[in-house]
Protein backbone atom coordinates (compact mmCIF):
# COMPACT_ATOMS: atom_id res chain seq x y z
CA UNK A 1 0.00 0.00 0.00
CA UNK A 2 3.01 2.14 -0.10
CA UNK A 3 2.20 3.97 -3.49
CA UNK A 4 -1.74 4.21 -2.52
CA UNK A 5 -2.78 7.76 -1.79
CA UNK A 6 -6.44 7.30 -0.56
CA UNK A 7 -8.72 10.34 -0.29
CA UNK A 8 -12.56 11.36 0.58
CA UNK A 9 -14.24 12.14 -2.73
CA UNK A 10 -17.86 11.73 -1.54
CA UNK A 11 -19.84 11.99 1.29
CA UNK A 12 -23.48 10.79 1.04
CA UNK A 13 -26.22 11.39 3.93
CA UNK A 14 -29.40 9.88 3.81
CA UNK A 15 -31.78 12.03 6.19
CA UNK A 16 -34.42 9.59 5.51
CA UNK A 17 -33.92 6.18 6.13
CA UNK A 18 -33.82 4.17 2.37
CA UNK A 19 -34.84 7.46 0.69
CA UNK A 20 -32.52 9.60 -1.57
CA UNK A 21 -29.14 10.41 -0.40
CA UNK A 22 -27.63 14.36 0.11
CA UNK A 23 -23.69 14.74 -1.17
CA UNK A 24 -22.00 17.16 2.01
CA UNK A 25 -18.43 18.30 2.19
CA UNK A 26 -18.29 17.79 5.31
CA UNK A 27 -20.26 16.48 8.27
CA UNK A 28 -19.32 15.87 12.14
CA UNK A 29 -19.12 12.68 13.68
CA UNK A 30 -22.38 12.63 15.98
CA UNK A 31 -23.33 9.79 19.68
CA UNK A 32 -23.12 6.55 18.24
CA UNK A 33 -20.12 7.32 15.98
CA UNK A 34 -22.54 7.87 12.64
CA UNK A 35 -22.42 10.80 10.56
CA UNK A 36 -25.04 14.04 11.85
CA UNK A 37 -27.85 13.67 9.35
CA UNK A 38 -27.47 10.23 8.29
CA UNK A 39 -30.75 8.23 8.42
CA UNK A 40 -31.74 10.51 11.49
CA UNK A 41 -35.44 9.91 10.39
CA UNK A 42 -36.97 6.30 9.96
CA UNK A 43 -40.61 5.05 9.07
CA UNK A 44 -42.30 2.44 10.65
CA UNK A 45 -45.06 0.29 10.50
CA UNK A 46 -48.06 -1.04 12.85
CA UNK A 47 -45.66 -3.54 14.54
CA UNK A 48 -42.78 -0.99 15.03
CA UNK A 49 -40.45 -2.97 12.16
CA UNK A 50 -38.91 -0.46 9.79
CA UNK A 51 -40.59 0.30 6.71
CA UNK A 52 -37.81 0.51 4.10
CA UNK A 53 -36.56 -0.54 0.77
CA UNK A 54 -35.38 -4.14 2.47
CA UNK A 55 -39.41 -4.79 3.30
CA UNK A 56 -40.99 -2.72 1.37
CA UNK A 57 -40.52 -2.16 -2.52
CA UNK A 58 -42.93 1.19 -2.58
CA UNK A 59 -40.39 2.65 -1.05
CA UNK A 60 -38.00 3.02 -4.13
CA UNK A 61 -40.67 4.88 -6.14
CA UNK A 62 -40.43 7.75 -3.92
CA UNK A 63 -37.75 10.73 -4.23
CA UNK A 64 -36.43 13.47 -2.03
CA UNK A 65 -34.50 16.08 -2.25
CA UNK A 66 -33.72 18.39 0.47
CA UNK A 67 -32.71 21.97 2.06
CA UNK A 68 -30.32 22.75 4.36
CA UNK A 69 -27.09 23.81 5.59
CA UNK A 70 -24.65 20.70 5.18
CA UNK A 71 -26.40 17.90 7.24
CA UNK A 72 -28.96 19.81 9.08
CA UNK A 73 -32.10 19.43 7.00
CA UNK A 74 -34.47 22.22 7.23
CA UNK A 75 -36.91 20.78 4.97
CA UNK A 76 -37.61 17.85 2.09
CA UNK A 77 -40.06 17.86 -1.08
CA UNK A 78 -41.36 14.39 -2.14
CA UNK A 79 -42.65 13.05 -4.92
CA UNK A 80 -43.40 10.01 -7.07
CA UNK A 81 -43.83 9.77 -10.99
CA UNK A 82 -47.23 10.14 -10.18
CA UNK A 83 -47.51 12.84 -7.73
CA UNK A 84 -47.19 16.52 -7.39
CA UNK A 85 -43.96 17.52 -5.32
CA UNK A 86 -44.81 17.68 -1.71
CA UNK A 87 -42.66 20.13 0.94
CA UNK A 88 -42.48 19.38 4.11
CA UNK A 89 -40.47 20.92 7.23
CA UNK A 90 -37.98 18.51 9.15
CA UNK A 91 -40.58 19.64 12.29
CA UNK A 92 -43.57 18.34 10.09
CA UNK A 93 -41.88 15.43 9.34
CA UNK A 94 -41.60 14.87 13.09
CA UNK A 95 -44.96 15.42 14.20
CA UNK A 96 -47.00 12.68 12.48
CA UNK A 97 -49.12 15.26 10.67
CA UNK A 98 -49.16 15.84 6.89
CA UNK A 99 -45.66 14.08 5.62
CA UNK A 100 -46.93 10.83 7.34
CA UNK A 101 -50.11 11.04 6.12
CA UNK A 102 -48.07 11.55 2.44
CA UNK A 103 -46.48 9.01 3.02
CA UNK A 104 -48.91 6.32 4.62
CA UNK A 105 -50.83 6.83 1.12
CA UNK A 106 -47.41 6.06 -1.07
CA UNK A 107 -46.94 2.52 0.51
CA UNK A 108 -50.41 2.07 0.86
CA UNK A 109 -50.88 1.65 4.81
CA UNK A 110 -50.29 3.44 7.82
CA UNK A 111 -47.09 4.18 9.25
CA UNK A 112 -44.90 6.64 11.27
CA UNK A 113 -41.80 8.77 11.30
CA UNK A 114 -39.52 9.08 13.86
CA UNK A 115 -36.83 11.25 15.00
CA UNK A 116 -33.34 10.92 16.52
CA UNK A 117 -30.51 13.32 15.78
CA UNK A 118 -28.14 12.23 17.81
CA UNK A 119 -27.95 8.90 16.38
CA UNK A 120 -29.91 8.03 13.61
CA UNK A 121 -31.28 4.70 12.72
CA UNK A 122 -28.15 2.84 11.28
CA UNK A 123 -28.55 -0.43 9.25
CA UNK A 124 -25.72 -2.10 11.91
CA UNK A 125 -26.27 -1.21 15.27
CA UNK A 126 -23.27 -3.17 16.29
CA UNK A 127 -21.08 -1.51 13.60
CA UNK A 128 -22.88 1.72 13.77
CA UNK A 129 -20.43 4.28 11.92
CA UNK A 130 -20.47 5.26 8.36
CA UNK A 131 -19.98 3.22 5.98
CA UNK A 132 -17.20 3.55 3.19
CA UNK A 133 -16.40 1.33 -0.28
CA UNK A 134 -13.89 3.00 -3.18
CA UNK A 135 -15.00 4.74 -6.35
CA UNK A 136 -12.80 1.84 -8.19
CA UNK A 137 -14.99 -1.00 -6.60
CA UNK A 138 -18.35 1.11 -7.41
CA UNK A 139 -17.59 0.90 -11.51
CA UNK A 140 -15.97 -2.23 -11.26
CA UNK A 141 -18.95 -3.81 -9.81
CA UNK A 142 -21.38 -1.96 -11.99
CA UNK A 143 -19.33 -3.06 -15.15
CA UNK A 144 -20.61 -6.86 -14.08
CA UNK A 145 -24.18 -5.76 -15.33
CA UNK A 146 -25.49 -4.72 -18.37
CA UNK A 147 -27.27 -1.42 -18.29
CA UNK A 148 -26.08 -0.21 -14.81
CA UNK A 149 -24.24 2.69 -14.72
CA UNK A 150 -21.83 3.20 -12.12
CA UNK A 151 -24.30 6.38 -11.08
CA UNK A 152 -26.69 4.00 -10.35
CA UNK A 153 -24.63 1.00 -8.52
CA UNK A 154 -23.66 4.16 -5.75
CA UNK A 155 -27.33 4.28 -5.82
CA UNK A 156 -27.68 1.09 -5.40
CA UNK A 157 -24.92 0.61 -2.48
CA UNK A 158 -25.98 3.75 -0.64
CA UNK A 159 -22.42 4.20 0.93
CA UNK A 160 -21.53 6.78 3.25
CA UNK A 161 -17.85 7.55 2.10
CA UNK A 162 -16.59 6.97 -0.82
CA UNK A 163 -12.63 6.68 -1.46
CA UNK A 164 -10.63 7.92 -4.48
CA UNK A 165 -7.35 6.82 -5.33
CA UNK A 166 -7.31 3.70 -5.02
CA UNK A 167 -7.89 0.58 -6.88
CA UNK A 168 -11.49 -1.49 -6.43
CA UNK A 169 -11.99 -3.11 -3.58
CA UNK A 170 -9.19 -1.35 -1.60
CA UNK A 171 -11.45 -0.89 1.40
CA UNK A 172 -11.20 -4.82 1.94
CA UNK A 173 -7.98 -3.96 3.51
CA UNK A 174 -9.89 -2.12 6.50
CA UNK A 175 -11.16 -5.29 8.29
CA UNK A 176 -9.32 -8.50 9.66
CA UNK A 177 -11.14 -11.54 11.00
CA UNK A 178 -13.91 -11.52 13.47
CA UNK A 179 -11.26 -11.41 16.89
CA UNK A 180 -10.10 -8.12 14.95
CA UNK A 181 -10.74 -4.28 14.07
CA UNK A 182 -8.63 -2.40 11.42
CA UNK A 183 -7.60 1.09 13.28
CA UNK A 184 -7.64 3.54 10.18
CA UNK A 185 -7.82 7.48 10.31
CA UNK A 186 -10.05 9.94 8.41
CA UNK A 187 -8.21 13.32 8.44
CA UNK A 188 -7.71 13.39 11.91
CA UNK A 189 -10.67 11.08 13.36
CA UNK A 190 -10.31 7.25 14.48
CA UNK A 191 -11.79 4.74 12.91
CA UNK A 192 -12.01 1.37 13.91
CA UNK A 193 -12.86 -1.28 10.30
CA UNK A 194 -15.39 -3.95 11.39
CA UNK A 195 -16.46 -6.22 8.78
CA UNK A 196 -17.52 -6.01 5.34
CA UNK A 197 -20.96 -5.63 4.67
CA UNK A 198 -23.90 -8.42 4.11
CA UNK A 199 -25.78 -7.05 1.40
CA UNK A 200 -29.79 -7.20 1.11
CA UNK A 201 -32.30 -7.08 -1.97
CA UNK A 202 -31.77 -3.02 -2.06
CA UNK A 203 -28.65 -3.52 -4.34
CA UNK A 204 -30.42 -6.02 -6.48
CA UNK A 205 -33.60 -3.31 -7.42
CA UNK A 206 -33.56 -0.38 -9.98
CA UNK A 207 -33.25 2.27 -7.08
CA UNK A 208 -36.58 4.08 -9.28
CA UNK A 209 -38.87 1.79 -9.36
CA UNK A 210 -38.06 -1.60 -7.26
CA UNK A 211 -38.16 -3.55 -10.03
CA UNK A 212 -35.77 -6.83 -9.67
CA UNK A 213 -32.54 -7.13 -12.04
CA UNK A 214 -32.89 -10.67 -12.93
CA UNK A 215 -30.09 -12.71 -11.51
CA UNK A 216 -28.20 -10.25 -9.66
CA UNK A 217 -27.06 -12.22 -6.59
CA UNK A 218 -25.87 -14.74 -8.28
CA UNK A 219 -23.67 -12.67 -11.21
CA UNK A 220 -22.61 -10.53 -7.89
CA UNK A 221 -21.30 -14.15 -5.68
CA UNK A 222 -19.55 -15.21 -9.27
CA UNK A 223 -17.47 -12.06 -9.98
CA UNK A 224 -17.13 -11.09 -6.19
CA UNK A 225 -15.93 -14.57 -5.74
CA UNK A 226 -13.68 -14.08 -9.21
CA UNK A 227 -12.42 -10.97 -8.37
CA UNK A 228 -11.13 -11.42 -4.41
CA UNK A 229 -8.09 -9.25 -4.25
CA UNK A 230 -5.10 -11.41 -2.20
CA UNK A 231 -5.66 -8.88 0.53
CA UNK A 232 -9.37 -9.62 1.21
CA UNK A 233 -11.67 -13.06 1.69
CA UNK A 234 -11.06 -15.05 5.23
CA UNK A 235 -13.44 -16.24 7.85
CA UNK A 236 -15.86 -12.70 6.96
CA UNK A 237 -16.78 -14.42 3.90
CA UNK A 238 -19.34 -17.75 4.88
CA UNK A 239 -20.76 -16.19 1.33
CA UNK A 240 -20.09 -13.55 -1.37
CA UNK A 241 -22.56 -11.75 -1.18
CA UNK A 242 -20.98 -8.88 0.47
CA UNK A 243 -19.39 -5.83 -0.17
CA UNK A 244 -18.64 -2.05 1.06
CA UNK A 245 -16.77 -1.68 4.88
CA UNK A 246 -18.69 -1.37 8.05
CA UNK A 247 -17.20 0.68 10.49
CA UNK A 248 -16.99 1.85 14.39
CA UNK A 249 -15.99 4.91 15.82
CA UNK A 250 -14.11 5.21 19.05
CA UNK A 251 -16.37 7.73 21.16
CA UNK A 252 -13.07 9.72 21.55
CA UNK A 253 -14.01 11.26 18.21
CA UNK A 254 -17.67 12.11 18.69
CA UNK A 255 -18.12 15.40 17.43
CA UNK A 256 -15.44 15.29 15.82
CA UNK A 257 -15.66 16.13 11.63
CA UNK A 258 -14.50 14.68 8.45
CA UNK A 259 -14.45 16.16 4.47
CA UNK A 260 -14.18 15.55 1.27
CA UNK A 261 -10.19 15.89 0.67
CA UNK A 262 -8.87 14.21 3.75
CA UNK A 263 -6.76 11.70 3.68
CA UNK A 264 -6.97 8.06 4.94
CA UNK A 265 -4.44 6.18 6.97
CA UNK A 266 -3.99 2.86 7.61
CA UNK A 267 -2.53 0.90 10.88
CA UNK A 268 -2.82 -1.89 12.48
CA UNK A 269 -5.44 -4.67 13.76
CA UNK A 270 -6.26 -4.58 17.31
CA UNK A 271 -8.09 -7.31 19.13
CA UNK A 272 -12.06 -6.43 18.14
CA UNK A 273 -13.00 -6.16 22.74
CA UNK A 274 -10.41 -3.62 23.22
Amino acid sequence: MTDISPTVDRLTIYPIKSLDGRSVESVPIVNNGGLAGDREFALFGSEDNYVNGKRERQIHSIRATYDGDGARIDAVELTTTETEPQRFTADELADNGAAVDWLSEQVGYPVSLARDPDGGFPDDTHASGPTIISTATIETVASWFDGISASEMRRRLRPNIELGGVPAFWEDHLFADRDHRVEFSIGEVSFHGVNPCQRCVVPSRDPDTGEEYEGFQSTFVEKREETMPEWSGGEWFDHDFRLMLNTMVPESEWGEKIAVGDTVEVGQPIPADQ
